[in-house]
């Protein structure tokens, strides 16, 4: 049986993973421009959904369709796709897969159809799979998140309890680069439940770890929070980075709390100076147009923009509304004439990057 996968830029490190996984049960992804028989796979997220949904609709194999927006919108997609993959896919693709093929009898719970949807029974442990094989991708240390901010996907799709991987098979993984990137929703939480920084436990990682390591910044982040000097110190010691990439999205306390954030404006400030401190550049995440927002909360973060440039650069996005968080149904708030015209300031000085302006 011939698998293939659809080449989606946005989905490249998933075509990693899911290669690796799919390997160890004696498949191959292939990967492919076009829908081909026999089976043709899918990662699509909500801003590229539309783009490739006629194309799965009219495609002449069987379809498989998985992501952020398969896993929020499963009855949507089984619409106009054969099966689709909801949540976690190490396990259940390729056992899917198998299913296919003739060599499983059941389908695997995971996987929603038009007929129905049987919910997942298991959550993955990411020492049961590779990272990646043939196909390289940045290495996953940690997945799930036990904050509930009400914009995000990544509980809804992985979970509220962190899940770590072991220190031995990303030191093994790691050895096949020399610049080190690393996925985690908070690096800064490598070993912890999320809540509390386990600093034993990310500098027991990074002591074995060679090469230039890049931490706390792309293609991951970290929470404002965890940036404390025993965490800085842990970068300058043993990271080449001179940059720490943080979430603030506002610099309103009460924005903050109807986000369920779980941080404080001033948790974002001393990051901020801490970052200076220590000699690292702070990029800093920004959401604007929050439905919640009143003029005076979008003049706050407008002014938490202004200091993080101070010493860094801000990353501002406009709110959009994603299937499966607390402010799916939400209405985005429009900018002050005064916002629009400060972030362009700062663009235009390369202080700001971003999206604000698409509505």
């Amino acid at each position: 049986m011939k698998v293939n996968w659809r080449v989606i830029n946005a989905a490249n490190n998933s075509y990693a993973v899911l290669y690796a996984a799919c390997m160890k049960r004696g498949y191959t992804l292939k990967p492919s421009s076009r829908p081909k028989l026999d089976i043709t796979c899918y990662s699509l997220n909500s801003f590229n959904v539309n783009r490739y949904k006629e194309e799965i609709a009219s495609a002449t194999c069987t379809t498989i369709v998985g992501g952020p927006h398969a896993t929020a919108c499963y009855d949507e997609v089984a619409t106009f796709a054969d099966y689709v993959v909801v949540g976690e896919g190490e396990w259940v693709l390729p056992n899917l897969i198998a299913h296919l093929d003739g060599v499983k009898n059941e389908l695997p719970s995971g996987v929603a159809t038009l007929s129905g949807y049987i919910p997942s029974k298991h959550a993955v442990i990411l020492d049961a799979f590779p990272p990646f094989s043939k196909i390289k991708g940045y290495i996953e240390i940690s997945r799930g998140c036990p904050h509930r901010c009400g914009y995000c996907q990544t509980p809804s799709i992985f979970g509220h309890t962190m899940r770590h991987r072991s220190i031995d098979p990303i030191a093994t993984y790691a050895q096949k680069y020399r610049d080190l990137r690393f996925v985690s929703p908070n690096a800064f939480a490598y070993g912890s439940n999320g809540l509390t920084p386990r600093y034993d436990k990310i500098e027991g990682l990074l002591k074995r770890l060679r090469g230039n390591i890049y931490f706390g910044t792309f293609p991951c982040e970290v929470r404002p929070e965890f940036i404390t000097p025993k965490s800085l110190e842990l970068v300058q010691t043993y990271c080449s980075n001179t940059k720490l990439h943080f979430g603030a999205q506002s610099g309103s306390n009460a924005v903050l709390t109807g986000l369920m954030r779980g941080h404080t404006v001033d948790d974002v400030t001393k990051g901020i100076d801490l970052c200076h401190d220590y000699g690292l550049t702070p990029l800093v995440d920004f959401i604007v147009g929050l439905p919640m927002e009143t003029d005076e909360d979008q003049r706050d973060t407008l002014k938490l923009i202004t200091y993080a440039c101070r010493f860094g650069k801000a990353h501002v996005h406009y709110f959009v509304s994603l299937p499966g968080t607390a402010l799916v149904h939400s209405t985005p708030r429009l900018l002050l004439p005064e916002t629009q015209k400060m972030l362009g300031k700062l663009a235009l000085s390369g202080k700001v990057t971003g999206a604000w302006s698409d509505h």
